[in-house]
């Protein structure tokens, strides 16, 4: 079981560290961020990453240990308690084939796109698997983590898991691994959809005549203040969008015609299309 996440770790346990990342990309700096704001030691955690460049960013701005491979002499991987993967899902077999045997007493947690539990664990040679499907606002507190636990990961490591996870923002357990797909077109690959039309939108301003900066403004404000409102509201999102749109006023005029091109019918079947995808991703690098 993971150490508990509220405390400090005491100076007996920073001999080695007991959590270790696979990766030390965006999604791992947003947990190691989380670990560190809920009390963690930074020399608790190891982030085995090849590039130089990356190592030197975390060692500078979290304080974490760094290895270049699970081999290295500083890398003490064997001691990790859980082990975190986040690299590119094409990267995992070579990863786990150079970690595998240092990490069997170890729990596996996942957020890796596409890779299934049944093919990670096969790999690693453990059924201690959890696999997660956050988001990039993971970065600033403001994720979306939709998990999924195998039968061996006790009670308590999943308790674990969902606190390592919180700093990042909401969480959501799922009881089929499938959904994960699903998760992945919504959430995970959700925030680009919203950077798509906050594009959109700044380009209409720039069209309109206000500048970029005025565009951006009052597209970012208009994003956080409708979601806010939404998630304030015990409303669906088609009653609070009936109440700004006045039959024949500006915004009836924008969403028809928005519903004439085929705007929400598009965004629809570009969200499966994410799932069809994530899906294959699973079938392509799990073989």
């Amino acid at each position: 079981m993971m150490p508990a996440m509220n405390s400090t770790t005491s100076p007996a346990d920073l001999t080695h560290a007991d959590i270790a990342f696979i990766g030390g990309g965006n999604m791992a700096t947003a947990i190691i961020g989380g670990l560190l704001r809920q009390g963690r030691a930074p020399s608790s955690i190891l982030v085995i990453d090849p590039s130089a460049e990356q190592r030197g960013r975390l060692s500078e701005t979290l304080g974490v240990r760094t290895a270049a491979a699970p081999d290295a002499p500083e890398a003490t991987l064997s001691s990790a308690r859980t082990v975190v993967w986040a690299v590119k899902p094409q990267q995992f077999k070579d990863a786990a084939s150079a970690c595998a045997a240092l990490t069997q007493g170890a729990l596996h947690f996942s957020v890796m796109a596409g890779l299934r539990t049944d093919d990670i664990a096969r790999w690693l040679g453990t059924q201690r698997v959890v696999r997660a499907m956050p988001n990039t606002p993971a970065l600033v507190g403001q994720g979306m983590t939709g998990l999924f636990a195998r039968p061996e990961v006790s009670a308590d490591e999943r308790e674990a898991v969902a606190q390592m996870v919180a700093p990042t923002g909401q969480l959501l357990w799922l009881s089929r691994e499938a959904d994960l797909d699903a998760v992945t077109a919504l959430s995970g690959s959700g925030p680009a959809y919203v950077f798509y039309y906050i594009e959109a939108m700044v380009q209409a301003a720039q069209d309109m005549g206000l500048s970029a900066s005025e565009g951006r403004q009052l597209a970012l404000a208009t994003f956080a203040g409708a979601t806010a409102l939404a998630a304030q509201s015990s409303d669906s999102p088609t009653v609070l969008r009936e109440r700004v749109t006045s039959k024949g006023g500006t915004t009836h005029a924008a969403l028809t015609h928005l519903e004439n091109a085929g705007v929400k019918a598009t965004f629809v079947a570009a969200m499966r299309a994410a799932e069809q995808r994530a899906g294959e991703l699973g079938d392509e690098f799990g073989r």
